[in-house]
């Protein structure tokens, strides 16, 4: 008994962890980058890009449904039409491209569960995998949905570079706070 309440304790936890930074980064990019934006749903810097895909690496299923959780939330309660259908869709999508592109680097590059091999190039497929799916799954359901002034190329071209500035950009602050750390770290010992 105990042990299958630690399971659910770690799924929820996972889940609880990523609606929440999710939400907190969004917010925070959309102050950051508003006067970038490009479209709906579409901007030139995305940094909750990097945390989607940094959440599901680490929470796998569990960080998947957090942010898809949040997205739907952001987007019903936010700019998007307050429909039922296009929002799901969106959390969806939010949730799920980042799970998918962390299923086919693991299947296919070999990465361990734990991404202990997880090196730079790695990283980078990891992050164009799943930049790729992300712009693409959202600018077609845009389109299906027939949401105005969505769903073009060009829409599709911006939301790929967003998420790949923004995972990069994301990747690097965290690096460079990790380096910061450690350095303070050895000159306080």
């Amino acid at each position: 008994m105990s042990k299958l309440f630690a399971i659910y304790s770690e799924w929820l936890f996972g889940c609880v962890i990523s609606a929440m930074a999710y939400t907190l980064l969004f917010y925070c990019n959309s102050w950051l980058t508003n006067s970038i934006t490009f479209g709906l749903g579409v901007s030139w810097i995305y940094l909750p890009a990097g945390l989607r895909l940094f959440l599901t690496l680490i929470f796998g299923l569990p960080g998947a449904i957090g942010i898809a959780i949040a997205s739907f939330l952001i987007s019903y309660y936010g700019d998007f039409p307050h429909d039922l259908t296009l929002c799901i869709g969106v959390g969806l999508i939010s949730g799920f491209a980042p799970y998918l592109a962390r299923f086919f680097v693991f299947s296919n590059l070999r990465l361990e569960s734990d991404l202990s091999n997880l090196n730079f190039p790695k990283l980078i497929a990891c992050i164009l995998i799943y930049a790729l799916l992300s712009a693409g799954l959202h600018q077609w359901w845009f389109s299906v949905m027939a949401l105005e002034n969505t769903g073009t190329v060009n829409h599709f071209l911006v939301m790929f570079i967003g998420d790949v500035l923004g995972s990069l950009l994301l990747i690097s602050l965290i690096k460079y706070c990790l380096d910061l750390l450690r350095k303070t770290r050895k000159t306080a010992h």
